[in-house]
């Protein structure tokens, strides 16, 4: 049976090569506790204009959140 690759999580999730499968002392459980606890960058960018939508439709004044995602 195969084994779950911390670099295939982190290509699935968006991140930066290395982002966290390159911490110098992380084992491999460990990066997959990382990613498994992470936040999916574009996830979170949706996330953020839905709420920033909802709030707009409300009459707030919000800035539009800015993706830093590779």
């Amino acid at each position: 049976m195969g084994r779950l690759n911390p670099r295939l999580v982190e290509w699935m999730m968006g991140l930066p090569p290395g982002h966290v499968t390159a911490v110098p002392g992380l084992s491999r459980s460990a990066q997959l506790k990382a990613l498994g606890n992470g936040v999916v960058p574009m996830q979170a960018v949706a996330a953020l204009e839905h709420l920033r939508d909802r709030a707009t439709a409300r009459g707030a004044d919000l800035p539009a959140p800015e993706c830093t995602c590779p």
